[in-house]
């Protein structure tokens, strides 16, 4: 027998001045296969036109329905209604601005972070030559970047992250990622004192607080923790080559994962 889901939602709409900030009740009768997404098309399309949350491709590739449930960031269209308790609670994901009820502005924080990072391949060409032939690389390291390059910028690991909760200036795991994915690039031209202006403070790599949550909530199951660690140990490494003797610094860099191939 199917059951009645009891869907909590946070309501409000910070343009209207009459609005305030409260938590609306709302009850869908479950069927098999019920995703989270669909019970809130249900809802909007049967109960209230006005409940915004946002959505597009609802297969896991837009990241648009990142949203905080039961406690935890999600995207809706990835969570089965089945897997969760018949009482549901939803909230915005946090660090993002508000636009109302469910909704939130991922664009313009992944847009900033993107600007703060240079997430582009840097090198010395004067103009791209539509004609020539493509830079080749090896398979094994074309599947290491695309491993990085299938963030959907959902902004879940960006909630769940300790930091960003408390630091609007933290970058986050994901932007540490996509930095470490142009660090993996040979087209990348950049060299480790170039990475290091750029994420080698608190503001990047050593201003995580290594809670985990960000890979732990990671819809696309990045490894974000490994690439942060991988880069705060070159960074660390090169931030103290005039100190340590060369043979220990070899023996530091010779320890361990640090991509020593690119």
């Amino acid at each position: 027998m199917s059951r009645r889901l009891h869907i909590e939602v946070f309501r409000y709409n910070p343009l209207d001045p009459n609005s305030e900030p409260h938590m609306q009740s709302f009850y869908v009768n479950e069927y098999d296969s019920m995703t989270l997404f669909i019970a809130l098309n249900i809802i909007r399309d049967e109960q209230d036109p006005t409940l915004q949350f946002d959505f597009c491709c609802r297969a896991g590739i837009c990241g648009s329905c990142g949203m905080v449930i039961n406690g935890r960031p999600g995207l809706a269209c990835h969570t089965q209604t089945r897997d969760l308790p018949d009482h549901i609670v939803l909230h915005p994901l946090p660090v993002f601005k508000l636009i109302g009820d469910l909704s939130v502005d991922t664009g313009t924080w992944f847009r900033d972070a993107g600007a703060r990072i240079e997430a582009w391949v840097h090198n010395d060409h004067e103009q791209f030559d539509p004609k020539a032939e493509e830079v080749r690389m090896e398979n094994d390291l074309a599947n290491e970047i695309f491993e990085l390059d299938r963030c959907i910028e959902c902004g879940c690991c960006v909630s769940a992250c300790g930091t960003a909760r408390m630091r609007e200036d933290f970058l986050g795991a994901t932007s540490i990622a996509r930095v470490a994915r142009f660090y993996l690039d040979p087209r990348d031209e950049r060299n480790e004192e170039n990475y290091y202006q750029v994420i080698g403070n608190d503001q990047g790599v050593f201003g995580c607080m290594g809670l985990l949550g960000c890979e732990d909530v990671c819809p696309k199951h990045i490894p974000l923790q490994d690439q942060l660690g991988i880069m705060r140990r070159m960074l660390a490494i090169h931030s103290v080559k005039g100190i340590l003797p060369k043979r220990v610094l070899e023996k530091l860099q010779h320890k361990g994962c640090c991509h020593e191939s690119h």
